[in-house]
């Protein structure tokens, strides 16, 4: 789910605890509702959402919105999707058999809230073909993966009336969203939930070959200000360790909140209408 290129050597010593962790996490994760672009919308439409159709580019993102006309939209960004079916071999389909950010923003109760995948999820056969692996791999972070979003997030303002946002995003994601807070002035705050955000620090905690192609939102060398955020971490996250977001922070900023009981997936979804509490988003609606 969340490994990048690596040599073999390097993976051993992490392989290991990254696919406990994540069967840990799928016993105990919600129902399946995804691994499919028809099965996402069956799922999402009797909750409101409705596809937002977007301008064909390079890389193409689902994006789904349910409301609109308020000044605020809560924008949430899927994480890497499917899993890994062995350490050296990634997912011929990167979509998610449970898309946690989309169970995240039904809960969310906000007037606008729109939700984003991720490049090569929620394609067909011929479209899938057509999209480079390196994009739920090495590149995942890519600078013009950042750019695609910037651009679906100017969208969603165009066709919800939104003016500003709330950037929320799960997993990788949530890397995802970090970026774009440091590069747009009109984010409210940001919010991410086990992700993980110091993406140096991840790679070298599991042992894996650093995400070269990619960006590092806690990279020292950007000097810029972010917007309000809370970070959500689980106690039992063996995915995306407390010291990974920790590090992201005193770099960065924000608040971290630990849920104790909570793995990777369990049980964010289950919890979130609660836990927008914690994230103290409404005095920004």
């Amino acid at each position: 789910m969340l490994f990048a290129g690596f040599s073999r050597q390097a993976v051993l010593s992490g392989a290991a605890c990254l696919f406990l962790a994540a069967a840990l996490a799928a016993c105990a994760a919600p129902d399946r509702f995804g691994g499919s672009r028809q099965a996402v919308l069956d799922w999402s439409q009797p909750r409101g959402f409705a596809e937002l159709p977007m301008e064909p580019g390079r890389l193409r993102l689902l994006t789904l919105f349910r409301g609109g006309g308020s000044e605020f939209a809560s924008i949430y960004i899927e994480g890497d999707g499917a899993a890994w079916p062995t350490p050296y071999q990634p997912p011929r389909d990167p979509t998610p058999a449970r898309p946690v950010a989309l169970a995240l923003a039904a809960a969310d109760p906000a007037a606008t809230v729109a939700y984003l995948g991720r490049p090569c999820q929620y394609l067909d056969t011929a479209q899938l073909q057509a999209c480079d692996s390196a994009y739920w791999t090495a590149r995942r972070f890519a600078p013009e993966v950042i750019a695609a979003y910037d651009a679906a997030i100017d969208g969603i303002k165009r066709g919800t009336g939104a003016r500003r946002i709330l950037l929320f995003g799960y997993s990788g994601g949530g890397v995802i969203a970090a970026l774009l807070a440091a590069r747009r002035g009109d984010v409210e705050r940001l919010v991410t939930v086990a992700a993980p955000l110091a993406t140096r620090e991840w790679t070298a905690w599991h042992d894996v070959t650093p995400l070269a192609a990619s960006l590092d939102p806690a990279d020292p060398g950007e000097n810029v200000r972010l917007p309000r955020g809370v970070h959500f971490v689980g106690g039992q996250d063996r995915i995306v360790p407390l010291p990974v977001v920790e590090r992201f922070v005193r770099r960065k900023g924000g608040r971290i909140e630990l849920i104790p009981d909570f793995d990777h997936e369990c049980c964010w979804s289950r919890d979130w209408a609660l836990l927008l509490g914690r994230a103290d988003v409404e005095e920004a609606k």
